[in-house]
């Protein structure tokens, strides 16, 4: 070949690239907001960070946005809403993000969920951390939820707490009588609960009694020890809630005060002296919430996108909390292991 024809040949391939590269452009371009403004999102949350640590799932959730093209300050701005563990301040805080308005709700936990549902029927909301939504009649499928919400759910179905329960049995096998500690929600009962039929059946092939104790806000840890203490319970489980996570070093305190070796869904948890915790790897929930968020900034809507289920889960024990309670847990056990906190 001349150099004449090679030079013509790079010169069509040349254009050929720059035409692809602009049409790329393009449709990027029609996808995003208008130029000139910027998305926001209402960032909503039930407890707060502690002010002197960072927090890594908030990290998690603006790394999510920043692979996908999304910097705050930029072409982003993130509005803020902490209620600070106040149940009662989480209707006016997605209000305010009602009114700014925002773009899209991010709403992190069954309560800032809620919240944010009962303030808007046309805002996207993005959730992450609610259970069995299909069970609870909030969607009538996961793959197509229809409404102004979707996000990432904290569950496969019924069967993490299950899992929960069997590894605190081989953590201890003498246990027989369990309690539960769950924050009721108005309108539902335990036993109404997919979560709750669930590990009911499961306590029952383990040979265990669960006994319910309830829990609305943080007056109430002392009164739930002391009904567990009566009744002879000898290990705690503990329903997430965002009430429980944002209070866990008041109450891993009083549970390792009463010796009840304490299971929970998040490590942040066994970290507070929870004796073992198995749930989803939230640091991948929060990046998974952030591809729900660009998805809709570029046109999606909330109702077209499937609801996701957990893919990572991790299992943390935490050896102290055994030591301090004198268990000796099996090698198995501590094979299965992501984290040994020692």
């Amino acid at each position: 070949m001349s150099k004449k024809e090679t030079a013509m040949r790079c010169h069509t391939v040349g254009l050929v690239v720059t035409l692809a590269l602009s049409m790329l452009a393009a449709s990027h371009a029609a996808a995003a907001p208008p130029a000139g403004k910027i998305p926001r999102i209402g960032y909503l949350l039930y407890g707060t960070p502690p002010p002197s640590e960072p927090d890594p799932l908030l990290n998690a959730f603006r790394e999510g946005l920043r692979a996908l093209g999304w910097v705050e300050g930029q072409n982003l701005a993130i509005e803020f809403r902490q209620a600070e563990g106040r149940l009662d301040r989480l209707p006016a805080l997605a209000a305010e993000l009602v009114q700014l308005p925002v773009d899209v709700i991010f709403a992190t936990g069954s309560e800032a969920f809620y919240a944010a549902k009962d303030a808007t029927t046309t805002i996207p909301i993005v959730f992450q951390g609610l259970g069995d939504l299909v069970a609870e009649g909030l969607v009538a499928s996961l793959a197509r939820p229809g409404g102004n919400f979707t996000g990432v759910s904290l569950t496969t179905g019924a069967g993490l707490g299950s899992k929960r329960l069997h590894l605190l049995k081989e953590a201890v096998p003498g246990v027989t009588r369990v309690a539960v500690l769950w924050q009721p929600r108005e309108g539902l009962s335990w036993e109404e609960t997919a979560g709750g039929q669930a590990l009911q059946a499961a306590a029952q092939a383990l040979g265990m009694q669960l006994h319910v104790v309830k829990a609305q806000s943080p007056t109430d840890f002392e009164d739930a020890f002391a009904t567990m203490t009566r009744e002879g319970a000898e290990a705690l489980f503990v329903v997430s809630s965002s009430l429980f996570f944002t209070h866990r070093q008041q109450l891993m305190a009083l549970a390792l005060e009463r010796r009840l070796p304490t299971t929970y869904a998040r490590a942040e948890v066994a970290e507070a002296g929870a004796l073992m915790a198995y749930g989803p790897n939230l640091a991948d929930a929060f990046r998974r919430a952030a591809a729900y968020v660009d998805k809709i900034l570029r046109g999606a809507k909330p109702g077209d996108l499937p609801i996701e289920q957990p893919m990572q889960f991790e299992l943390v024990i935490n050896l102290k909390t055994a030591e301090a309670l004198g268990l000796t847990l099996p090698s198995t056990l501590l094979f299965q292991a992501d984290k040994v906190i020692k």
